[in-house]
């Protein structure tokens, strides 16, 4: 036989089905009934009859022991927002969401499982962003099971599979996005620290595709932590103060150009002083220097005229 054309065999998903069970507070009256009632015929069968009981007496009151034996023994207890597998013999029967005591065959298996959310806080990561830089980035995930058969009989362990999965998709998205801006990057392109929104839905809808096998449905996803690795922290601090030098400059510059403008046009329209060429630029470099320093500067006062 070709190995080629073998097919591999179809796994099989095993979806949630709803098991109705019954009220756990009838079940126990009617089982201490029939054991309380099996021991009242029975001290009386004893007390009335004066030779031995009958075989058929005594198998009513031994049944009647059994099946209140059998009625307690079905008997659990649910709470808020946990739920219950039933299976029998290894077949899944259906999961039973109803809370308080609760009945069921007693030949049911019965594994609880809590549907309450759950916090995951990965540990921070290193990772590469979209430009390959190494960056540090955690998050914290909100989750809870939605279908239980999916999560109890599709995944080995569905809390694990939670672990994994959420470590491959924060790896997965922050190679998707660059840390911070630079030049490289399109105007209006989405970053890591800027668009932290834009990320956490993205971070949402990524792990809602990857934890759907499970059953688990993600409620909320926040990143908690985001930083540049160390080994080049200390650079991309540089930088970061850089641009800021730089931009800080523009804007002062820009100001500075404005101001000038206003002056020479003030002096123009009323008159004040008639200026040439020269002595406009001499204007405009003095003003430029005094407005643009970072320093405080001195005044020097020419005694003289402008072309002497």
């Amino acid at each position: 036989m070709n190995v080629a054309n073998k097919q591999s065999p179809v796994r099989k998903l095993i979806q949630e089905r709803t098991r109705n069970s019954m009220d756990g507070y009838l079940m126990i009256t009617v089982g201490l009934a029939l054991i309380l009632g099996a021991i009242y015929l029975m001290v009386t069968l004893i007390a009335s009859t004066l030779g031995e009981p009958s075989v058929s007496a005594i198998l009513i009151r031994v049944g009647m022991i059994l099946g209140g034996i059998f009625c307690l023994s079905g008997i659990y207890m649910l709470q808020p927002n946990e739920a219950a597998l039933l299976s029998l013999f290894g077949q899944y029967k259906g999961t039973d969401r109803s809370e308080g005591l609760r009945w069921a065959n007693p030949f049911f298996a019965k594994r609880k499982l809590s549907l309450r959310a759950r916090t995951l806080n990965t540990p921070p990561l290193k990772v590469n962003d979209k430009r390959g830089n190494p960056v540090e980035i955690g998050a914290a995930i909100v989750w809870r099971v939605e279908e239980t058969a999916l999560a109890i009989y599709n995944v080995e362990d569905f809390e694990r599979f939670v672990n994994v999965q959420a470590e491959a998709a924060l790896r997965h998205l922050a190679s998707q996005y660059a840390y911070d801006d630079g030049e490289d990057l399109h105007e209006g392109e989405t970053t890591l620290r800027a668009g932290m929104d834009v990320v956490a839905n993205a971070m949402r809808v990524e792990l809602h595709s990857r934890f759907s096998a499970a059953g688990i449905d993600v409620e909320d996803a926040k990143l908690t932590h985001l930083a540049y690795a160390q080994e080049i922290a200390q650079v991309m601090l540089r930088r970061q103060q850089a641009e800021a030098i730089i931009s800080a400059r523009k804007k002062i510059v820009h100001g500075a150009v404005s101001m000038v403008e206003e002056a020479l046009r003030g002096l123009s329209e009323r008159k004040i002083v008639e200026l040439d060429d020269e002595r406009k630029a001499a204007m405009v470099s003095n003003l430029l220097v005094v407005l643009c320093s970072d320093k405080e500067t001195q005044p020097i006062i020419n005694t003289g005229t402008l072309y002497n």
